[in-house]
């Protein structure tokens, strides 16, 4: 049994009053020290990291596949900013098919977007959509990784990331996102 004892032996000094032993039992403590430690290390090893797979493409030139083409009716690129913000729009930069809006991350902000497009492209197309991301040099690396998060859980299909352009750049400083 665990003990704490705070006895200090003999009482010096003239007064003969003869003092009481204080006794602390430690058991029920040290038992529920020992249980929290076994369920903070079970709950640990229980949650494990969730990564996101990538595809990456093959070094080799021969391997490139050049019959890949998605139209850019079902094409929708996000443009990366600052400030947590990304802009959004369905089509190429050169002729998007609809206005840029300007949205921030969750649920109401990327992935609704990605959603609602998503939707309406199956709708008129039967297909599903390709999200183009696209990071500028004033976004973090979180908000690629958010984006990437996004596209997953609308369950967007297939995406890409590509560098981005003088042209995109030009649209984030007028959304006042760069």
């Amino acid at each position: 049994m665990a003990e704490l004892n705070t006895s200090s032996g003999k009482s010096v000094g003239k007064t003969s009053r003869k003092r009481l032993d204080a006794k602390v039992d430690l058991t029920a403590m040290v038992d529920l020290a020992f249980l929290l430690i076994t369920f903070f290390i079970v709950a640990t090893t229980l949650m494990k990291p969730q990564m996101v797979k990538i595809v990456m493409p093959d070094k080799e030139p021969s391997a490139i596949i050049d019959d890949f083409e998605v139209g850019a009716s079902r094409t929708m690129t996000i443009v990366l900013g600052n400030n947590n913000q990304a802009v959004s729009y369905l089509g190429m930069t050169e002729k998007p098919l609809t206005d840029p809006k300007t949205t921030g991350y969750g649920k109401d902000g990327l992935r609704k977007a990605i959603i609602e497009t998503a939707a309406g492209i199956k709708k008129k197309t039967g297909k599903d959509l390709f999200v183009i991301i696209k990071a500028s040099d004033h976004s973090v690396y979180e908000n690629l990784v958010n984006t990437i998060d996004e596209v997953h859980i609308a369950g967007a299909g297939n995406y890409a990331i590509e560098d981005i352009t003088f042209k995109e750049v030009n649209l984030l400083k007028q959304k006042k996102a760069y």
